[in-house]
């Protein structure tokens, strides 16, 4: 229970990082903030796609899904705020 958490948090972290990095929006928000983009990324691209589910066990494709979800909830915060996307 506890290191399926660990996982969820350093996964979500580093996908919420890497597509702050993409979105070039990383000088605008902290590591709490790339950690809650990640996972609720993971979470997008888990409802909508059927894929980014870490829970049956970490790989590069769980990963890559996670990371293009957590692209997907930057552009839409990009355009809710800015009313544009980078």
């Amino acid at each position: 229970m506890i290191t399926g958490i660990i996982i969820w948090l350093i996964v979500g972290g580093i996908c919420g990082w890497l597509a702050s990095l993409i979105m070039r929006t990383d000088a605008q928000q902290g590591i709490v903030l790339n950690i809650v983009v990640g996972i609720v990324g993971a979470a997008i691209a888990g409802l909508l796609l059927g894929k980014g589910n870490i829970n049956n066990g970490l790989s590069i494709e769980t990963f890559l899904w996670s990371l293009i979800g957590a692209v997907i909830l930057l552009a839409i915060v990009n355009l809710v705020r800015r009313g544009t996307v980078r």
